[in-house]
């Protein structure tokens, strides 16, 4: 084996020039395949990073003014929602899991010399995981169960809020002022703030009571389980329909009456987009290295036709076809494999530069809102890897097996005439 290493070593020196721009158009095209697949990895992953702020699975839901008459009714009426509905969707939607009312104002919250206004949102304890707030270790609690039924004066800050109102002192325990009354703050949301600024979280019942004796509410969302394609998310939606359009005495193909927002629709959709875009820089990608592999099969061609003479004297002093077609598909794969390899390292350093050039741009540019990203983390993982180190044997491997069998064919007494 060493000594057929060292011939093939020795055949490349001779053309070094040759083997070079060779290997290069390998090198080139596992380089455009890993920064295509880690283009696409970093879109899939700036998209997914959008959803992973509230849960994928999320249902929301907004009355809005009808467009048409419905059963006697007039159309342009405005609807809201009771607590009478949250129950509904609970009891009546299979699908259902967690599930939280809104009910939202705005509010001087103060503490000491300090104050600002802020949005002070009535939720229910599932609101916790359903929009994936975070409460660390020493940072308090949520809202829970007691708080709701006993309607306690508890309060929630964002931790901007806490920040301002605070400074540097713990908050727990505190109470702050919201309007005309007092609320013990038992939590710090760390979260990044949604769009629109800090938040301020009540106990709904407390927030109804207080804030909107009436009762109405305008947003109610909740998680649902078994909706995995499009189909059984178009179903679901129009079902949805139905029993809100019976409760509430609208038209349910009337789309201005309810405003539903089914993320898990959009999830689905979104995963298709992306995995036709993989297959796609896939196929852009491996047709690229097809091209270097070709380039590979004829310089070996080129290479058996120079060395005609030498395999008939191998030939003919005993050299078997089997040792003959080892020779050559070992020096397709040599190429392939070390050229392909610094094409691999290259397409790997450079995801991997744009991903700590795009860690230092968002630490300069840091705040406490979460930022919309379409692009994040453009690295390719090792499956990846892996897949075009197996891309680049299989390519070794069959560059060199045509011209090695060409070179098997080869007659001694032909060949040693051969000039």
């Amino acid at each position: 084996m060493t000594d057929q290493l060292q011939e093939i070593m020795a055949t490349l020196k001779r053309n070094r020039m040759r083997t070079i721009l060779t290997g290069l158009s390998v090198s080139w095209g596992i380089f455009i395949l890993i920064v295509l697949l880690g283009a696409g990895n970093g879109l899939k992953n700036g998209v997914m990073q959008n959803f992973s702020s509230r849960a994928i699975n999320r249902v929301s839901l907004w009355p809005g003014t009808t467009s048409v008459p419905w059963k006697g009714l007039k159309s342009e009426r405005y609807l809201h929602f009771t607590e009478s509905e949250v129950e509904l969707i609970r009891n009546e939607v299979e699908e259902s899991r967690l599930i939280t009312a809104y009910s939202t104002t705005s509010q001087t919250v103060s503490y000491g010399s300090e104050y600002g206004s802020y949005r002070v949102t009535g939720v229910m304890p599932d609101y916790f995981d359903i929009e994936n707030l975070e409460i660390g270790a020493g940072e308090g609690r949520f809202i829970n169960q007691l708080d709701m039924r006993e309607k306690n004066k508890v309060i929630v800050l964002d931790r901007r809020v806490a920040a301002l109102l605070f400074k540097e002192k713990s908050p727990l325990g505190e109470y702050v002022k919201v309007g005309q009354l007092m609320f013990k703050v038992i939590g710090v949301n760390s979260k990044r703030e949604q769009w629109g600024g800090p938040n301020v979280y009540i106990p709904f019942s407390t927030a109804q009571a207080i804030f909107n004796p009436g009762g109405k509410l305008y947003q109610i969302a909740f998680t649902v389980d078994g909706l995995i394609t499009t189909e059984e998310n178009d179903r679901f939606n129009e079902s949805l329909r139905k029993i809100m359009g019976l409760r509430l005495n609208f038209d349910p193909d009337d789309r201005q009456a309810l405003w539903v927002s089914n993320t898990q629709e959009n999830y689905v959709e979104t995963m298709k987009i992306f995995g036709g875009i993989t297959i796609l820089v896939t196929i852009i990608g491996i047709l690229t290295l097809i091209a270097g592999i070709v380039g590979v099969s004829n310089i070996m061609l080129v290479s058996v036709r120079e060395r005609t003479r030498e395999i008939g004297i191998r030939k003919a002093i005993g050299a078997t076809p089997a040792s003959i077609l080892k020779s050559i598909i070992l020096e397709s794969i040599l190429i392939t494999s070390v050229f392909g390899y610094i094409g691999l390292m290259a397409g790997v350093g450079l995801t991997e530069a744009i991903h700590f050039l795009m860690e230092q741009a968002a630490s300069a540019q840091a705040s406490d809102e979460l930022q919309m990203s379409v692009f994040t983390n453009p690295t390719v993982d090792a499956g990846y890897a892996l897949f075009a180190t197996g891309v680049l044997i299989v390519a070794g491997v069959i560059a060199g097996y045509l011209p090695a069998r060409k070179a098997v064919k080869v007659k001694p007494i032909e060949a040693m005439r051969q000039e």
